[in-house]
């Protein structure tokens, strides 16, 4: 009976830490905008300019 009040005790502070994560990730922005990041793949933004050939 006694390991009961310890597991309930110990799901109750994991159930708390759970919670304010959660908020904190809610309130960093993490959940603002869940659509871009599959279009960001689609974007060319590794391409190089051009190398100016030397002038001899």
């Amino acid at each position: 009976m006694e390991s009961t009040f310890y597991l309930i005790g110990i799901g109750f502070v994991f159930g708390i830490a759970a919670w304010f994560l959660f908020q904190w990730a809610v309130r960093s922005g993490q959940f603002d905008d869940p659509e871009a990041p599959k279009y960001r793949m689609l974007d060319d933004d590794d391409e190089t300019p051009p190398r100016k050939s030397p002038k001899p």
